[in-house]
């Protein structure tokens, strides 16, 4: 990537969810620097600091979105840290049958926003409380805050993606409401600050990603349908 490149991710606009704490970092930073005090001063510079620290954590890049039909993209960004085949979260009714699930973690330092990996109907949306281990651990898609959307396929197959709390995320932001249609790569959440994206791929799809690879919300190819 060159440097242009790199500075056009990391410049990139927020999304609409960093406008709350844009505007008290940044109102923070303005008062704390106009006052005579020291500790103002300090909090003032502290502000600034967080001020940055969200416009980096929140920004939303323009991805290019596959063309190929029969590709599934990556939900996130951030590394695979495992490959495996296993039962779909029960809240979302997809049956006992082991599907291939790809799990990325994202650290701080990732774009945290969510895209759907194909086109298709939100057919269930599943909100389960939990704990908040660090999100890299594989015991953490099943004890872990999350929330869960099912996905229908044109053809009626299902597939599944589930966003997951972390050690620090304590936030999980999910937009997709049941009935909605979205188009392969749109955006339809976020979590904040640090989190885990498992993608249940549909019965007889197999992965095309390995344990370590960096993924690309929205670009990289996962799988093909």
């Amino acid at each position: 990537m060159s440097l242009i490149q790199s500075l056009k991710l990391v410049m990139s606009p927020p999304h609409p969810a960093a406008r709350p704490f844009l505007l008290a970092s940044g109102a923070g930073a303005l008062l704390g620097r106009a006052l005579p005090f020291r500790a103002t001063k300090l909090a003032g510079t502290a502000c600034g600091l967080f001020f940055g620290f969200c416009l980096y954590f929140f920004r939303d890049p323009r991805r290019v979105i596959p063309a190929d039909p029969h590709a599934v993209v990556a939900p996130a960004d951030g590394h695979v840290v495992s490959v495996e085949k296993i039962a779909p979260p029960p809240e979302l009714d997809m049956g006992t049958t082991p599907v291939w699930r790809i799990a990325t973690f994202l650290s701080v330092l990732d774009v945290h926003v969510n895209r759907m990996p194909a086109a298709g109907t939100v057919t269930r949306v599943a909100y389960h409380a939990g704990q908040f281990l660090n999100a890299s651990l594989d015991k953490a898609s099943e004890l872990n805050e999350r929330n869960a959307v099912r996905l229908t396929l044109p053809d009626g197959r299902n597939m599944a993606v589930v966003q997951i709390a972390g050690l620090i995320a304590r936030r999980i932001l999910c937009d997709a409401e049941e009935g909605m249609k979205y188009e392969k790569g749109e955006r339809f959440g976020l979590i904040r600050f640090g989190s885990r994206t498992d993608l249940y791929l549909p019965e007889g799809v197999e992965p095309l990603v390995e344990v370590g690879q960096t993924m690309t919300g929205g670009e990289t190819v996962m799988a093909r349908l």
